[in-house]
């Protein structure tokens, strides 16, 4: 009957929390339909995903018009019903063949250039406030906030499974596929470090808003890093194909501020 008490209090937290966020920010990791965009950033690195597409974007856009400008000059004016003549004693054009192999270098290395900073910061791990271990299973999710065992008789500190919601038990706002029992809670403006493996097979945990997609193996930990910039609930799914019930595994997390994060640590440890 206390845990019962003490499982509906934190689900009336969590929920209650959720529903004040969603009057601002309405699921900021939910895709709209027919979208074609990325969805919303919420950290600093999902933000240098974005600004790395739109530049390389533009240079991908300026070439193809670039080259499509200069297939159709050439058709035009070096077909052979109207040149004949200058294609015939056409062999080379010295001055055209350096430009088109020093402009490409350059272009390559102006692209290179952030994508190094990109990934360096993918791998930078700064000196965490917070580590959360997940643990992919079939078909399910487990977390567990390793930080916070001494401070449990058993030493257990907080871990829980995550289930997809079905759609009988979805309540009203809640998104089908995406929906689940027990959601991750995170403070935001804090480095948090998340450790990720699996029990079975290969598993994949990835957010798009957080701009987070790592591979869980069994035997193996990999890990990122998070720095959440603003509240709100955002929503991911297991990215790699792992059996029967794959598009059934969703990842939901809620951001919040450091008095909330707090305060939800009390209730999970009854401080």
């Amino acid at each position: 009957m206390k845990l019962y008490l003490k499982n509906s209090i934190l689900y009336t937290f969590v929920s209650s929390v959720s529903i004040t966020l969603s009057s601002n920010f309405v699921f900021m990791d939910a895709a709209e339909p027919w979208q074609y965009g990325f969805q919303s950033p919420a950290t600093p690195l999902m933000e240098g995903i974005i600004n790395f597409h739109n530049h390389i974007m533009f240079f991908m856009v300026g070439t193809g018009v670039f080259v499509m400008w200069l297939l159709g000059r050439c058709l035009a004016l070096y077909s052979k019903s109207t040149n004949k003549s200058e294609i015939d004693n056409f062999t080379h054009a010295t001055t055209v063949e350096i430009v088109w192999t020093i402009v490409p270098a350059i272009i390559l290395m102006i692209i290179a250039v952030p994508s190094f900073a990109l990934l360096y910061s993918m791998d930078e791990m700064l000196d965490p406030a917070v580590t959360l271990k997940v643990v992919g299973h079939q078909w399910y999710w487990s977390y567990e906030y390793s930080d916070y065992n001494h401070l449990t008789e058993e030493n257990t500190g907080i871990n829980f499974d995550s289930y997809m919601v079905a759609d009988d038990d979805l309540d009203k706002g809640h998104l089908r596929l995406l929906e689940v029992d027990n959601r991750v809670v995170l403070p935001i403006d804090t480095h948090i470090r998340v450790l990720i493996t699996a029990a079975d097979v290969l598993h994949s945990w990835a957010i798009p808003s957080f701009g987070v997609k790592v591979d869980a193996c069994p035997g193996r930990l990999n890990q990122t890093t998070l720095f959440i910039k603003k509240p709100g609930v955002f929503y991911g799914q297991c990215s790699e194909l792992c059996g029967t019930n794959h598009g059934f595994m969703p990842i939901c997390v809620v951001a919040l501020d450091l008095e909330q994060y707090t305060t939800w640590l009390g209730l999970k440890l009854e401080i």
